[in-house]
């Protein structure tokens, strides 16, 4: 997770002078805490780079631990894809894989503690009428009718909870605070509740189970993390965190610090309305190309270090913006430029037949694999008397500025020769089927012994070799910028792009791409980049999504 050379953030001033007091002992641990109730997208993408990518520079410890204190809402299926996505990035958190839930039995004791000290007690309101006696901004809440019982009372209570001998939602143990503060999580939040549901690693053993608000500061304290770095909406929670640990006794305080969470134009960051896409069938799953889940980037092509590249880019500020999500794009482009392999395709063919080739020739043309790297060499590229070439490539009635194919008019093929048009074939629609041409065998390798230049390139696929595949087209998935503007009351799902995936049948691609892996990465010549698809692509039955297109087509307003 290595770093290109910039100045220093405001987290890693916070650190540096951390280490120049001695504080710690110079000693820097961070964590990643995902809940395992969804899949990540590319807004945890950037805390898990912050995170990991902070232990990595100052030569300490990061931890990948789940909040696991939601049975209701929480999955295996998830614990895993998230450890395997955490991978991927490449954020190593060696040994260090720990889950809230095996922390559950000192969360308790420390539970205890608090009851016996008189700070917390068991409330009998439910859930809705908490709500209701908290009061508003500028109103005090009302005390909780078991606010005043004494500690042996609310201790027996609090085991009884704990033997399972009230109903879900009946009761709950809250900090004992101030119902007046101005900062809401101070009035007597609720540390545990009834949930009768079985947990995906402890099973039946719990029937209580600690809210995050109560969990999360202590498994920081257990771990002994120095720098518990969150997002900002965890900010006014800072003070209860703080709280819940100075009442214990002999326990590590972390410091917590915050920083803007990332929010891209045209998507949605919620796991709720990711987890209604897929239900509601708008995607195909949680790893469709048009998702921001990392899974899903990293299904239409996106690699590791391009994610790395836009979270170094991007920064951590302290106040929350929108980064134009071109920003993400680009830096696909940018990774990808580098390290694909440069191969031709075609994505709506049209015919073209050579009238002077010689017929049952085949020759082999040398191509350039990547420009960008010496290193990746050649490969030869078959050409004959039939080809495919990009059906936008010809106009029958060109404009000035096209400076393609057309009726009489002379191109160069890529790596091969010029050719011109000499006439048109139209099928009993009308619709152009073939094109017949000429080639000028002096022009092998593109260039004219007799100085004579063409203005056009185009790329081709000899249609004797030629690989046949099936071409996804993804888009933005959603047309309007902010999609769910909180300000806007309309159904973010109005926003969805009914052309965010096309798919293209018979497209005909260069015989080096016959033997494609599912998850390389390709660059198609003049066309985009493109991955061969990791679910639906077996062979002799190509899948290509594509990553990106070679530029930002929506800023010239076109796909």
């Amino acid at each position: 997770m290595s770093e290109e050379p910039r100045s220093l953030n405001f987290i890693e001033q916070i650190i540096e002078e951390d280490n120049r007091s001695g504080k710690h002992g110079g000693r820097v641990a961070t964590r990643f805490p995902p809940e395992p109730n969804g899949y990540l997208h590319i807004g945890h993408a950037k805390s898990i780079c912050l995170n990991a990518g902070l232990a990595q520079k100052y030569g300490g410890t990061f931890n990948l631990r789940f909040d696991d204190t939601n049975p209701s809402k929480e999955e295996t299926e998830y614990v895993e894809s998230i450890i395997g996505d955490v991978r991927w990035l490449g954020a190593d958190f060696e040994d260090r894989l720990f889950f809230a839930s095996s922390y559950f039995r000192q969360m308790y004791d420390w539970a205890e503690e608090l009851v016996r000290k008189g700070k917390a007690y068991v409330c009998d309101l439910d859930a809705e009428h908490i709500r209701q006696t908290r009061g508003t901004p500028t109103v005090p809440g009302k005390e909780s009718p078991g606010r005043n019982r004494s500690p042996e009372e609310n201790l027996d209570l609090l085991r009884r909870m704990k033997a399972g001998e009230f109903p879900e939602g009946s009761k709950t143990l809250r900090a004992k605070i101030d119902m007046g503060s101005p900062n809401f999580n101070m009035r007597d939040p609720v540390m545990y509740r009834i949930v009768k549901a079985p947990h995906h690693r402890t099973g039946n053993e719990w029937c209580i189970y600690p809210m995050y608000d109560w969990a999360h500061g202590l498994e920081d304290s257990i771990e002994q993390i120095t720098h518990s770095v969150c997002t900002l909406e965890f900010e006014d929670h800072r003070p209860l965190y703080d709280w819940f640990l100075r009442q214990l006794d002999g326990v590590f305080l972390p410091r917590q610090i915050e920083f803007a969470r990332l929010n891209l134009t045209y998507t949605v960051m919620s796991k709720r309305k990711l987890l209604e896409l897929v239900k509601g069938e708008y995607v195909e799953n949680w790893d469709d190309p048009r998702m921001p889940t990392l899974c899903g980037l990293r299904r239409r092509g996106y690699t590791p270090e391009s994610i790395r590249l836009f979270c170094r880019r991007i920064g951590v500020a302290k106040f929350n913006s929108t980064i134009d999500v071109v920003q993400l794009e680009n830096a696909v482009r940018d990774d990808l430029n580098k390290r694909a392999l440069r191969r031709m395709g075609v994505l709506r063919p049209l015919k073209v037949t050579i009238e002077n080739y010689p017929e049952g020739r085949t020759e082999m043309l040398e191509a350039i694999n990547n420009p960008e790297n010496e290193a990746d060499g050649v490969r030869n590229v078959p050409f004959g008397k039939t080809l495919y070439i990009e059906r936008d490539d010809f106009m029958l009635d060109p404009p000035k500025k096209f400076f393609r194919l057309a009726p009489g008019r002379e191109v160069r093929l890529r790596y091969a020769y010029y050719i011109t048009c000499k006439d048109v074939v139209n099928d009993e629609n009308g619709d152009i089927v073939e094109l017949i041409c000429t080639y000028d065998p002096a022009t092998r390798g593109g260039s004219s012994p007799d100085g004579r230049k063409v203005q056009g390139t185009i790329h081709w696929v000899a249609a004797a070799e030629a690989v046949e595949a099936e071409i996804r087209l993804y888009d933005r998935l959603f047309t309007r910028e902010t999609p769910d503007d909180p300000q806007d009351t309309t159904d973010y799902k109005e926003y969805l792009n009914p052309n965010s995936l096309e798919k293209l049948t018979g497209c005909r691609l260069e015989p080096a791409l016959g033997g494609a892996k599912p998850g390389e990465s390709y660059q198609f010549e003049r066309i985009g980049y493109f991955c061969v698809d990791s679910v639906d692509s077996k062979p002799g039955q190509l899948v290509f999504n594509r990553t990106a297109s070679l530029k930002d087509s929506w800023a010239a307003g076109r796909k």
